[in-house]
C-alpha cells in the first residue's frame, strides 16, 4: 500500500492511499487531512488498512496531479554510499579524490541538506540543471520516510540532481553543485509496511531519453548500499531534531560516463522495483 499527495480537480490538495491497480482513494474521506500526522502513528499500517475498509469511490489517476509526497519535512542527503559512487566521485576530481575515499570506510557517513519541501518537486515537474554547470546529471536513489522519532515509516524514489564539474573542481563547491532551484525530485508515492529486508531486494533503473530515444541507461541494487537504514537514520538524527520528520536520500549506486551531460528536453525515468516510478523532464535553471 502506498500514500499520495495529489490536486484534485478542484485544485485542492489531498492525500491519497493507492492501491494495486493503480487505484486511488481519496482519505479526506475518512478524515484524513494531513500526511505528517498520518506518518506519526506506531499503527500506521493497521490504520490504513481499518480505512482501507471505509473507503467507497476510487479516482483515476488521468484526474489528479500527484504532488511530492511530503509536506513540511526536509530533504537531507547521504553521498558515497556505493563502491560505484566512491569511484566516480575520485575519478572526477583529483582534488577531493582522498576524501571521497576515507568518507567511505569512515564510521561516520556523509550527510549534507538538500532541499526545503517547497523547493522539491514532484513526478511530471520538470528538474533543472544549472545554467553555469557543463556537467549535469541525474542521481537516482531510493530515499526513506522518516517520522519526528527517527523512526522509518515508508520508502520513496528521490531524484538528486547533480553538477559534477562544479563538484569536482572544489569539494567546498559542494551546496552549489547539489542544492539550487529544481535540484531536487520525490515521488510519485510513499511505499506503506516494507522494512530493510524487503527494501533490500529491490532493484534501482534509470532511463534518460532525448528527443524520444534512449541515450543512457543503468540500473543497481539496493542491497548495494553499504551501511545498514538504521545506522543512517541514527547519523541524521544525531544531535539533531525534526519535528516534521524527515526524508532521506541514500545515495547513488547508477553514474553516467564522464561525456555524457544532461541537456534540456531530456526526460529522466527511475524506477525502483518495490515503489514505482518518478519521471521528470529536464529544463535549464
Amino acid at each position: 500500500m502506498r500514500l499520495c499527495r495529489f490536486k484534485d480537480q478542484r485544485d485542492e490538495v489531498r492525500i491519497g492511499l493507492l492501491q494495486e491497480g493503480a487505484v486511488l482513494f481519496d482519505l479526506s474521506a475518512v478524515g484524513v487531512g494531513s500526511l505528517s500526522l498520518l506518518l506519526e502513528r506506531d499503527d500506521l499500517v493497521e490504520h490504513l488498512g481499518r480505512l482501507s475498509r471505509e473507503l467507497r469511490s476510487a479516482i483515476r489517476l488521468d484526474q489528479v496531479r500527484l504532488l511530492p509526497p511530503l509536506e513540511r519535512q526536509e530533504v537531507w542527503a547521504v553521498g558515497v554510499t556505493y563502491l560505484r559512487s566512491k569511484k566516480a566521485r575520485m575519478e572526477e576530481s583529483d582534488f577531493s579524490a582522498t576524501a571521497y575515499d576515507r568518507v567511505y570506510d569512515a564510521p561516520r557517513p556523509e550527510l549534507f541538506f538538500k532541499a526545503m519541501p517547497e523547493k522539491v518537486v514532484g513526478t511530471g515537474d520538470s528538474v533543472g540543471i544549472r545554467s553555469d554547470a557543463k556537467w549535469n546529471v541525474p542521481e537516482p536513489e531510493l530515499a526513506f520516510v522518516i517520522n519526528s522519532r527517527g523512526r522509518i515509516v515508508g520508502f520513496t524514489i528521490g531524484n538528486d540532481m547533480s553538477s559534477r564539474d562544479i563538484e569536482g573542481e572544489n569539494l567546498l563547491y559542494l551546496p552549489q553543485a547539489k542544492i539550487y532551484d529544481r535540484s531536487c525530485a520525490i515521488g510519485p508515492s510513499i511505499r506503506i509496511g516494507a522494512d530493510e529486508n524487503e527494501a533490500r531486494g529491490w532493484t534501482i533503473r534509470l532511463l534518460i531519453t532525448r528527443a524520444g530515444q534512449p541515450v543512457f541507461e543503468g540500473e543497481t541494487s539496493v542491497r548495494n548500499i553499504k551501511r545498514t537504514f538504521q545506522e543512517l537514520v541514527d547519523y541524521l538524527f544525531r544531535s539533531q531534531t525534526f519535528p516534521y520528520g524527515a526524508v532521506l536520500l541514500t545515495g547513488t549506486g547508477i553514474v553516467p560516463a564522464d561525456n555524457f551531460t544532461l541537456q534540456e528536453a531530456d526526460i529522466v525515468r527511475i524506477e525502483i522495483s518495490g515503489i514505482g516510478s518518478l519521471e521528470n523532464p529536464v529544463a535549464r535553471v
